[in-house]
């Protein structure tokens, strides 16, 4: 498909005219082109950090990239300037059409490379195509002098997420990938006032964590809407059924354990300040058609960490056919436990009877007091039972949607006002960390990391 222009749009936006400067733009034109040297940029930034709008573009409008978009659409000062999808009959069209309503001046395309030779104003992508995907997308946005926002997983193979990190190294421009919970404001209280600052949890021990989720049926689509056949070759799909379900497809997504579980295990990390030292796992496809879906539907895996403090070691289950208790992470220790969760309202705290009192937290504002849990009038309890302990919480609410804060902080590290917080080195440190349970169910053995696994 052409691109094209709308045209009715132009002019109506209410952002701030563009002020575009001479040392954010490239000397040479997109792939393969030369770009200003990392060293000279980082210095122009830091002498003038930008204070006009972004110009944006969009890859991928999928389910995923329309969250992305969504949020994008509540921060000042962004531009969606383009648009890129091979399904023009619908998710393109779909999306250009929020975009004329919130006044975004764009043009669409279905091929990322004519997007990238003929976008020339851009200061970012957006990356939200399907994993296979990344690591060629990734690499030619950043050749082409871009910062580029990639959707985790990085890669579907450690080669294409090791591509993407030299890529990003090589250019000096930034990289930042969609573990959005590294930006969550609950999170980084909890990782840099209770554990790191006060250490109220004590000595880790143990993690658990899973992501539960129901009987989904296969995505279908609107007939009239199929992309005509040849397109789907050119991008390396079969058929539409395999091009809606990828995520099921090996060569094209990591399965469950991958698309949802490295969010979770990407915190294990960052919370444990390790690497694992090895992973046990089993699952299979025991529920659905293997010929349909060829990934696993459920994985448990159990991970080993060599920590300054001692052995801990992490569960980690992801299911597609019951989605009860949904999906949180409890980091447990001698002297307390943590309980938290992406979903809103869902972290709780937890002290051991044998640990300090934590009024002096309290009174520093790191936790919120508790509400005391009583008996039930007249229970008698078993002298095998003890009442919940009272739970503890934070101090504040995000009401934010969950990837708006990681957009931010990659805006503002573009601006030259942060620092990434997930790099592309800590995206591929999670790659090798979930790619590898994968390994351990398909060679039923435990698979043992080395530290160089994690080093590019």
């Amino acid at each position: 498909m052409a691109k094209s222009d709308h045209n009715e749009n132009r002019g109506q936006s209410n952002l701030p005219p563009i002020d575009r400067r001479n040392f954010f733009r490239y000397s040479a034109a997109i792939v393969g082109g030369l770009v200003l040297g990392s060293k000279t940029l980082a210095s122009a930034r830091k002498t003038a950090p930008r204070t006009d709008a972004l110009n944006v573009a969009l890859l991928g409008t999928g389910a995923q990239g329309q969250v992305l978009l969504n949020s994008c659409l509540k921060i000042d000062g962004i531009r969606i300037t383009a648009v890129c999808d091979i399904w023009a009959a619908y998710n393109q069209r779909r999306v250009s059409r929020l975009l004329q309503k919130y006044h975004h001046e764009h043009r669409v395309y279905e091929d990322y490379r004519e997007m990238l030779a003929e976008e020339r104003d851009l200061d970012a992508v957006i990356i939200a195509t399907p994993d296979f995907w990344h690591a060629e997308q990734t690499v030619a946005s950043l050749e082409a002098g871009l910062a580029v926002y990639c959707e985790k997983e990085m890669s579907n193979t450690l080669a294409g997420a090791r591509k993407m990190v030299q890529a990003a190294r090589r250019t000096g421009r930034l990289l930042q990938i969609g573990h959005q919970r590294r930006s969550n404001p609950r999170y980084i209280h909890c990782y840099e006032k209770l554990i790191h600052d006060a250490g109220i949890f004590g000595r880790f021990t143990t993690v658990n964590g899973q992501w539960n989720r129901s009987v989904q049926p296969d995505l279908g689509w609107p007939k009239k809407a199929a992309i005509d056949s040849a397109v789907l070759k050119k991008y390396g799909y079969a058929d539409m059924h395999q091009f809606r379900n990828w995520r099921w497809f090996k060569g094209m997504g990591g399965g469950p354990v991958v698309d949802l579980g490295s969010h979770q295990i990407d915190i294990y990390n960052w919370f444990l300040e390790a690497r694992p030292v090895s992973v046990i796992a089993v699952g299979g496809t025991d529920y659905y058609d293997p010929q349909t879906h060829e990934w696993y539907d459920n994985v448990q895996a159990l991970y080993e960490y060599s920590t300054n403090q001692g052995t801990v070691r992490a569960f980690y289950q992801v299911i597609t056919t019951n989605r009860n208790g949904g999906y949180f992470e409890t980091f447990m220790g001698d002297m307390g436990t943590l309980y938290i969760s992406e979903a809103a309202g869902r972290c709780s705290i937890y002290r051991e009877d044998q640990a300090p009192l934590w009024d002096q937290w309290v009174n520093k504002g790191y936790l919120q007091t508790p509400v005391e849990t009583a008996a039930p009038t007249g229970a008698l309890l078993d002298v095998r039972e003890t009442l919940a302990p009272p739970a503890y919480s934070l101090p504040f609410e995000m009401n934010d949607p969950y990837h708006k804060p990681h957009l931010e902080n990659f805006f503002d590290a573009i601006r030259g006002n942060a620092a990434l917080n997930c790099t592309a080195e800590i995206g591929y440190e999670t790659a090798v960390t979930v790619l590898k349970a994968n390994q351990a169910v398909a060679e039923e053995r435990k698979v043992l990391f080395r530290s160089t696994d994690f080093k590019i």
